[in-house]
Protein backbone atom coordinates (compact mmCIF):
# COMPACT_ATOMS: atom_id res chain seq x y z
CA UNK A 1 0.00 0.00 0.00
CA UNK A 2 1.30 3.44 -0.93
CA UNK A 3 0.81 6.25 1.55
CA UNK A 4 3.16 8.63 -0.22
CA UNK A 5 2.57 9.72 -3.81
CA UNK A 6 4.98 7.32 -5.50
CA UNK A 7 4.32 6.41 -9.15
CA UNK A 8 0.86 7.62 -10.16
CA UNK A 9 -1.28 4.57 -10.95
CA UNK A 10 -2.99 4.60 -14.34
CA UNK A 11 -5.20 1.51 -14.31
CA UNK A 12 -7.19 -0.56 -11.81
CA UNK A 13 -10.36 -2.62 -11.49
CA UNK A 14 -12.10 -0.41 -8.91
CA UNK A 15 -11.30 3.24 -8.38
CA UNK A 16 -12.39 4.38 -4.90
CA UNK A 17 -12.88 8.06 -4.18
CA UNK A 18 -12.44 8.90 -0.49
CA UNK A 19 -10.54 7.29 2.39
CA UNK A 20 -13.15 7.57 5.07
CA UNK A 21 -14.33 4.40 6.79
CA UNK A 22 -16.44 3.39 3.76
CA UNK A 23 -13.68 3.75 1.19
CA UNK A 24 -11.10 2.09 3.42
CA UNK A 25 -13.41 -0.81 4.28
CA UNK A 26 -14.24 -1.34 0.61
CA UNK A 27 -10.54 -1.44 -0.24
CA UNK A 28 -10.03 -4.05 2.46
CA UNK A 29 -13.00 -6.15 1.32
CA UNK A 30 -11.75 -6.08 -2.27
CA UNK A 31 -8.19 -6.94 -1.24
CA UNK A 32 -9.40 -9.96 0.72
CA UNK A 33 -11.42 -11.02 -2.33
CA UNK A 34 -8.42 -10.65 -4.65
CA UNK A 35 -9.84 -7.67 -6.58
CA UNK A 36 -7.44 -4.78 -7.20
CA UNK A 37 -8.35 -1.18 -6.46
CA UNK A 38 -6.88 2.28 -5.87
CA UNK A 39 -8.06 4.69 -3.16
CA UNK A 40 -7.81 8.44 -3.81
CA UNK A 41 -8.05 10.80 -0.82
CA UNK A 42 -7.69 14.59 -0.87
CA UNK A 43 -6.54 14.94 2.75
CA UNK A 44 -3.37 13.66 4.38
CA UNK A 45 -3.23 10.55 6.54
CA UNK A 46 -3.08 12.47 9.82
CA UNK A 47 -6.26 14.37 8.96
CA UNK A 48 -8.14 11.18 8.07
CA UNK A 49 -7.07 9.53 11.31
CA UNK A 50 -8.15 12.52 13.41
CA UNK A 51 -11.42 13.44 11.67
CA UNK A 52 -14.08 13.26 14.40
CA UNK A 53 -17.37 11.82 13.19
CA UNK A 54 -19.55 8.88 14.24
CA UNK A 55 -18.93 6.61 17.19
CA UNK A 56 -21.73 4.02 17.26
CA UNK A 57 -21.26 0.84 15.23
CA UNK A 58 -24.22 -1.38 14.46
CA UNK A 59 -23.98 -5.14 14.85
CA UNK A 60 -23.52 -5.60 11.09
CA UNK A 61 -20.69 -3.06 10.96
CA UNK A 62 -18.88 -4.77 13.82
CA UNK A 63 -19.32 -8.16 12.13
CA UNK A 64 -17.93 -6.82 8.83
CA UNK A 65 -14.85 -5.33 10.50
CA UNK A 66 -14.15 -8.58 12.31
CA UNK A 67 -14.61 -10.68 9.18
CA UNK A 68 -12.12 -8.63 7.15
CA UNK A 69 -9.46 -8.76 9.88
CA UNK A 70 -10.03 -5.33 11.42
CA UNK A 71 -11.56 -6.47 14.68
CA UNK A 72 -8.60 -6.98 17.03
CA UNK A 73 -8.36 -3.51 18.57
CA UNK A 74 -12.09 -2.96 18.23
CA UNK A 75 -12.75 -6.04 20.39
CA UNK A 76 -10.15 -4.92 22.91
CA UNK A 77 -11.09 -1.25 23.23
CA UNK A 78 -14.64 -0.96 21.91
CA UNK A 79 -17.51 -0.59 24.37
CA UNK A 80 -20.35 -3.02 23.73
CA UNK A 81 -23.75 -1.53 24.50
CA UNK A 82 -26.76 -3.66 25.25
CA UNK A 83 -29.33 -0.88 25.02
CA UNK A 84 -30.16 2.80 25.30
CA UNK A 85 -32.25 4.88 27.69
CA UNK A 86 -34.95 7.43 27.01
CA UNK A 87 -35.26 10.18 29.60
CA UNK A 88 -38.42 12.30 29.62
CA UNK A 89 -40.70 13.77 32.26
CA UNK A 90 -37.72 13.38 34.66
CA UNK A 91 -37.76 9.57 34.44
CA UNK A 92 -35.29 7.16 32.79
CA UNK A 93 -36.54 4.24 30.71
CA UNK A 94 -34.08 1.54 29.54
CA UNK A 95 -34.56 -0.28 26.22
CA UNK A 96 -32.59 -3.55 26.23
CA UNK A 97 -31.43 -4.73 22.80
CA UNK A 98 -30.44 -8.42 23.11
CA UNK A 99 -33.76 -9.62 24.52
CA UNK A 100 -35.69 -7.70 21.85
CA UNK A 101 -33.49 -8.47 18.83
CA UNK A 102 -32.26 -12.01 19.35
CA UNK A 103 -28.92 -10.98 20.81
CA UNK A 104 -27.96 -7.96 18.70
CA UNK A 105 -25.96 -5.12 20.29
CA UNK A 106 -24.09 -1.98 19.20
CA UNK A 107 -20.55 -0.86 19.96
CA UNK A 108 -18.97 2.48 20.82
CA UNK A 109 -15.80 2.77 18.76
CA UNK A 110 -14.92 6.08 17.13
CA UNK A 111 -14.70 6.52 13.36
CA UNK A 112 -11.15 7.79 13.84
CA UNK A 113 -10.17 4.43 15.32
CA UNK A 114 -11.87 2.49 12.51
CA UNK A 115 -9.86 4.50 9.98
CA UNK A 116 -6.60 3.97 11.87
CA UNK A 117 -7.18 0.21 11.97
CA UNK A 118 -8.05 -0.10 8.28
CA UNK A 119 -5.13 2.10 7.18
CA UNK A 120 -2.69 0.14 9.31
CA UNK A 121 -3.98 -3.14 7.86
CA UNK A 122 -3.32 -1.92 4.34
CA UNK A 123 0.12 -0.56 5.25
CA UNK A 124 1.15 -3.84 6.85
CA UNK A 125 -0.07 -5.77 3.79
CA UNK A 126 1.82 -3.62 1.27
CA UNK A 127 4.28 -6.41 0.47
CA UNK A 128 1.34 -8.70 -0.30
CA UNK A 129 -0.14 -6.39 -2.91
CA UNK A 130 -2.54 -4.36 -0.78
CA UNK A 131 -4.23 -1.62 -2.84
CA UNK A 132 -2.56 1.79 -3.16
CA UNK A 133 -3.91 4.53 -0.94
CA UNK A 134 -3.08 7.95 -2.35
CA UNK A 135 -3.31 10.66 0.30
CA UNK A 136 -3.13 14.36 -0.62
CA UNK A 137 -4.49 13.48 -4.05
CA UNK A 138 -7.44 15.46 -5.37
CA UNK A 139 -10.04 13.92 -7.66
CA UNK A 140 -10.98 16.35 -10.41
CA UNK A 141 -13.77 14.44 -12.16
CA UNK A 142 -15.18 11.05 -13.10
CA UNK A 143 -15.34 10.65 -16.87
CA UNK A 144 -17.22 8.09 -18.94
CA UNK A 145 -19.25 6.75 -16.06
CA UNK A 146 -21.72 5.15 -18.47
CA UNK A 147 -19.00 3.51 -20.57
CA UNK A 148 -17.15 0.23 -20.17
CA UNK A 149 -14.02 2.10 -19.08
CA UNK A 150 -14.83 4.92 -16.65
CA UNK A 151 -11.89 6.96 -15.48
CA UNK A 152 -10.91 9.31 -12.68
CA UNK A 153 -8.94 12.46 -13.41
CA UNK A 154 -6.88 13.40 -10.40
CA UNK A 155 -4.13 15.73 -9.29
CA UNK A 156 -1.22 14.70 -7.06
CA UNK A 157 0.37 16.84 -4.38
CA UNK A 158 2.95 18.19 -6.83
CA UNK A 159 0.16 19.56 -9.04
CA UNK A 160 0.56 17.02 -11.83
CA UNK A 161 -2.66 15.71 -13.40
CA UNK A 162 -3.19 12.01 -14.13
CA UNK A 163 -5.93 9.66 -15.31
CA UNK A 164 -6.87 6.40 -13.60
CA UNK A 165 -8.66 4.03 -15.94
CA UNK A 166 -11.11 1.78 -14.10
CA UNK A 167 -13.66 -0.92 -14.71
CA UNK A 168 -15.79 0.50 -11.89
CA UNK A 169 -15.73 3.68 -9.80
CA UNK A 170 -17.14 3.94 -6.28
CA UNK A 171 -17.72 7.43 -4.89
CA UNK A 172 -17.17 7.46 -1.12
CA UNK A 173 -16.17 11.11 -1.35
CA UNK A 174 -18.97 12.75 0.62
CA UNK A 175 -21.61 15.29 -0.25
CA UNK A 176 -19.14 17.76 -1.78
CA UNK A 177 -17.18 15.17 -3.78
CA UNK A 178 -16.99 14.81 -7.56
CA UNK A 179 -18.66 11.40 -7.91
CA UNK A 180 -22.31 12.47 -7.72
CA UNK A 181 -21.70 15.26 -10.24
CA UNK A 182 -20.93 12.60 -12.87
CA UNK A 183 -24.57 11.47 -12.90
CA UNK A 184 -26.53 13.50 -15.48
CA UNK A 185 -28.79 16.08 -13.87
CA UNK A 186 -31.80 14.92 -15.86
CA UNK A 187 -31.47 11.43 -14.34
CA UNK A 188 -31.01 12.66 -10.76
CA UNK A 189 -33.60 13.28 -8.09
CA UNK A 190 -32.77 14.65 -4.65
CA UNK A 191 -34.92 14.55 -1.51
CA UNK A 192 -33.98 16.83 1.34
CA UNK A 193 -35.10 18.20 4.69
CA UNK A 194 -33.27 20.67 6.89
CA UNK A 195 -34.15 20.98 10.57
CA UNK A 196 -34.65 24.20 12.59
CA UNK A 197 -31.99 23.24 15.15
CA UNK A 198 -28.41 21.98 15.47
CA UNK A 199 -26.32 20.03 17.98
CA UNK A 200 -23.66 21.60 20.17
CA UNK A 201 -21.32 18.67 20.83
CA UNK A 202 -18.54 18.36 23.38
CA UNK A 203 -15.74 15.97 24.19
CA UNK A 204 -14.91 15.95 27.89
CA UNK A 205 -12.24 14.22 29.96
CA UNK A 206 -14.67 12.60 32.34
CA UNK A 207 -16.08 9.11 32.69
CA UNK A 208 -19.46 8.61 30.99
CA UNK A 209 -22.45 9.43 33.18
CA UNK A 210 -24.18 6.15 32.37
CA UNK A 211 -23.29 2.73 31.05
CA UNK A 212 -25.61 3.15 28.06
CA UNK A 213 -26.46 6.19 25.95
CA UNK A 214 -29.20 8.45 27.28
CA UNK A 215 -31.57 10.21 24.86
CA UNK A 216 -33.21 12.98 26.86
CA UNK A 217 -36.29 14.87 25.69
CA UNK A 218 -36.88 18.12 27.62
CA UNK A 219 -38.96 21.27 27.02
CA UNK A 220 -35.68 23.24 26.76
CA UNK A 221 -34.40 20.92 24.01
CA UNK A 222 -32.86 17.54 23.33
CA UNK A 223 -29.73 16.17 25.05
CA UNK A 224 -27.67 13.07 24.26
CA UNK A 225 -25.24 11.60 26.77
CA UNK A 226 -22.75 9.42 24.92
CA UNK A 227 -19.06 8.49 25.17
CA UNK A 228 -15.87 7.72 23.28
CA UNK A 229 -14.11 5.62 25.91
CA UNK A 230 -14.38 4.69 29.61
CA UNK A 231 -12.71 8.03 30.42
CA UNK A 232 -14.05 10.34 27.68
CA UNK A 233 -17.64 11.55 27.39
CA UNK A 234 -19.26 12.73 24.15
CA UNK A 235 -22.38 14.80 24.87
CA UNK A 236 -24.71 16.94 22.78
CA UNK A 237 -27.40 19.54 23.35
CA UNK A 238 -29.95 20.96 20.93
CA UNK A 239 -29.22 24.58 20.00
CA UNK A 240 -30.47 27.10 17.40
CA UNK A 241 -28.99 26.84 13.92
CA UNK A 242 -27.00 30.07 14.15
CA UNK A 243 -25.17 29.02 17.32
CA UNK A 244 -21.43 29.66 17.66
CA UNK A 245 -19.85 27.04 19.93
CA UNK A 246 -17.46 29.65 21.32
CA UNK A 247 -20.41 31.63 22.69
CA UNK A 248 -21.01 28.84 25.21
CA UNK A 249 -18.76 28.79 28.28
CA UNK A 250 -17.91 25.33 29.56
CA UNK A 251 -19.88 25.68 32.79
CA UNK A 252 -22.89 27.00 30.86
CA UNK A 253 -22.87 23.82 28.77
CA UNK A 254 -22.72 21.59 31.83
CA UNK A 255 -25.45 23.61 33.55
CA UNK A 256 -27.71 23.21 30.52
CA UNK A 257 -27.03 19.48 30.24
CA UNK A 258 -27.83 19.11 33.93
CA UNK A 259 -31.12 20.99 33.57
CA UNK A 260 -32.21 18.88 30.61
CA UNK A 261 -31.32 15.57 32.26
CA UNK A 262 -32.87 16.27 35.66
CA UNK A 263 -34.54 13.23 37.24
CA UNK A 264 -36.95 12.75 40.10
CA UNK A 265 -34.45 10.67 42.07
CA UNK A 266 -31.71 13.31 41.97
CA UNK A 267 -29.33 11.55 39.55
CA UNK A 268 -26.91 14.00 37.90
CA UNK A 269 -24.56 14.03 34.95
CA UNK A 270 -20.81 13.74 35.57
CA UNK A 271 -18.86 16.95 34.81
CA UNK A 272 -15.28 17.32 33.64
CA UNK A 273 -12.88 19.41 31.52
CA UNK A 274 -14.22 20.06 28.01
CA UNK A 275 -11.52 19.48 25.39
CA UNK A 276 -13.50 20.11 22.22
CA UNK A 277 -16.79 21.67 21.18
CA UNK A 278 -18.46 22.14 17.82
CA UNK A 279 -21.87 22.69 16.24
CA UNK A 280 -23.42 20.16 13.85
CA UNK A 281 -26.41 21.09 11.65
CA UNK A 282 -29.23 18.57 11.21
CA UNK A 283 -30.16 17.43 7.73
CA UNK A 284 -31.80 14.59 5.82
CA UNK A 285 -30.81 13.99 2.19
CA UNK A 286 -31.14 11.20 -0.39
CA UNK A 287 -29.95 11.15 -3.99
CA UNK A 288 -31.54 8.75 -6.45
CA UNK A 289 -30.25 6.75 -8.19
CA UNK A 290 -27.16 5.58 -6.31
CA UNK A 291 -25.53 4.27 -9.49
CA UNK A 292 -25.09 5.28 -13.10
CA UNK A 293 -23.41 2.97 -15.55
CA UNK A 294 -20.27 1.80 -13.79
CA UNK A 295 -20.29 4.57 -11.17
CA UNK A 296 -21.64 3.71 -7.71
CA UNK A 297 -22.30 6.16 -4.87
CA UNK A 298 -21.79 5.22 -1.22
CA UNK A 299 -22.22 7.02 2.09
CA UNK A 300 -22.64 10.79 2.23
CA UNK A 301 -22.21 11.05 -1.54
CA UNK A 302 -25.71 9.54 -1.76
CA UNK A 303 -27.43 10.11 1.58
CA UNK A 304 -27.20 12.07 4.83
CA UNK A 305 -29.14 11.44 8.03
CA UNK A 306 -29.45 13.49 11.21
CA UNK A 307 -27.20 11.86 13.82
CA UNK A 308 -30.07 11.09 16.20
CA UNK A 309 -30.43 7.55 14.88
CA UNK A 310 -26.66 6.77 14.67
CA UNK A 311 -27.02 5.67 11.06
CA UNK A 312 -24.56 7.69 8.96
CA UNK A 313 -21.39 5.58 9.14
CA UNK A 314 -23.38 2.36 9.30
CA UNK A 315 -25.33 3.17 6.12
CA UNK A 316 -22.04 3.83 4.33
CA UNK A 317 -20.70 0.49 5.51
CA UNK A 318 -23.84 -1.22 4.24
CA UNK A 319 -23.37 0.42 0.84
CA UNK A 320 -19.81 -0.80 0.35
CA UNK A 321 -20.63 -4.30 1.59
CA UNK A 322 -23.44 -4.40 -0.96
CA UNK A 323 -21.05 -3.28 -3.71
CA UNK A 324 -18.33 -5.73 -2.65
CA UNK A 325 -20.80 -8.62 -2.67
CA UNK A 326 -22.07 -7.53 -6.10
CA UNK A 327 -18.65 -7.35 -7.72
CA UNK A 328 -17.60 -10.65 -6.16
CA UNK A 329 -20.73 -12.16 -7.70
CA UNK A 330 -19.71 -10.66 -11.06
CA UNK A 331 -16.23 -12.18 -10.82
CA UNK A 332 -17.58 -15.58 -9.77
CA UNK A 333 -20.48 -15.88 -12.21
CA UNK A 334 -20.00 -13.28 -14.93
CA UNK A 335 -23.42 -11.85 -14.10
CA UNK A 336 -24.01 -8.11 -13.68
CA UNK A 337 -27.37 -8.67 -11.99
CA UNK A 338 -26.29 -7.65 -8.49
CA UNK A 339 -24.35 -4.62 -9.74
CA UNK A 340 -27.41 -3.49 -11.70
CA UNK A 341 -29.55 -3.94 -8.58
CA UNK A 342 -27.11 -2.03 -6.35
CA UNK A 343 -29.05 1.23 -6.24
CA UNK A 344 -32.44 -0.36 -5.56
CA UNK A 345 -31.01 -2.70 -2.92
CA UNK A 346 -29.22 0.12 -1.10
CA UNK A 347 -32.13 2.55 -1.29
CA UNK A 348 -34.54 0.16 0.42
CA UNK A 349 -32.25 0.14 3.45
CA UNK A 350 -31.41 3.85 3.14
CA UNK A 351 -35.04 4.95 3.24
CA UNK A 352 -35.74 2.81 6.30
CA UNK A 353 -32.77 4.44 8.03
CA UNK A 354 -33.96 7.88 6.92
CA UNK A 355 -37.40 7.11 8.33
CA UNK A 356 -35.98 5.94 11.66
CA UNK A 357 -33.62 8.92 11.96
CA UNK A 358 -36.42 11.34 11.06
CA UNK A 359 -38.76 9.78 13.61
CA UNK A 360 -36.15 9.84 16.38
CA UNK A 361 -35.28 13.45 15.59
CA UNK A 362 -38.87 14.67 15.56
CA UNK A 363 -39.77 12.69 18.66
CA UNK A 364 -36.92 14.03 20.82
CA UNK A 365 -36.30 17.63 19.73
CA UNK A 366 -38.39 20.65 20.55
CA UNK A 367 -39.40 23.04 17.81
CA UNK A 368 -40.40 26.58 18.91
CA UNK A 369 -42.62 26.84 15.84
CA UNK A 370 -44.73 23.83 16.80
CA UNK A 371 -47.83 23.79 18.99
CA UNK A 372 -48.47 22.16 22.35
CA UNK A 373 -50.32 19.45 20.42
CA UNK A 374 -47.02 18.28 18.89
CA UNK A 375 -45.42 18.39 22.33
CA UNK A 376 -48.07 15.97 23.61
CA UNK A 377 -47.57 13.70 20.59
CA UNK A 378 -43.85 13.48 21.33
CA UNK A 379 -44.54 12.31 24.86
CA UNK A 380 -47.15 9.85 23.58
CA UNK A 381 -44.66 8.32 21.11
CA UNK A 382 -41.99 7.95 23.79
CA UNK A 383 -44.48 6.50 26.24
CA UNK A 384 -45.57 3.88 23.73
CA UNK A 385 -41.98 2.79 23.07
CA UNK A 386 -41.15 2.35 26.75
CA UNK A 387 -44.44 0.62 27.66
CA UNK A 388 -45.21 -1.53 24.61
CA UNK A 389 -42.94 -4.47 23.74
CA UNK A 390 -43.78 -4.39 20.03
CA UNK A 391 -42.89 -0.69 19.81
CA UNK A 392 -39.71 -1.23 21.84
CA UNK A 393 -38.74 -4.16 19.60
CA UNK A 394 -39.21 -2.06 16.47
CA UNK A 395 -36.95 0.63 17.96
CA UNK A 396 -34.30 -1.88 19.03
CA UNK A 397 -34.24 -3.63 15.65
CA UNK A 398 -33.89 -0.32 13.83
CA UNK A 399 -31.18 0.98 16.17
CA UNK A 400 -29.05 -2.17 15.90
CA UNK A 401 -29.25 -2.13 12.11
CA UNK A 402 -31.38 -2.85 9.06
CA UNK A 403 -30.51 -5.94 7.00
CA UNK A 404 -28.65 -5.50 3.72
CA UNK A 405 -31.24 -7.45 1.73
Amino acid sequence: MTTSQGPAPSKTTVGILGAGPAGLLLARLLYVAGIDCVVIEAKDRAYVEQRQRAGILEQGTVDALRECGAGARLDKEGLTHHGIEFLFDKERHPIGFPELTGGRTVMIYAQTEVCKDLIELQVSAASSGAPPLLFETSAIAVDGANSQTPSIRYKTKDGAEHTLQCEYVVGCDGFWGVARAAIPEELSKSYERTYPFSWLGILADVAPSNEDLIYARHPRGFTLLSMRSPTVSRNYIQVPNDTDANDWADEEIWDEIERRTETKNGWKVQRGPITQKSVTPMRSYVHEPMSYGRLFLAGDAAHIVPPTGAKGLNLAVGDVITFANAIKHKVATGSDAKLQAYSDNCLRRVWQAERFSYDMTNMLHTDPNESDFVDKLQIARLTRIVTNKAAATDTALAYTGFPLD
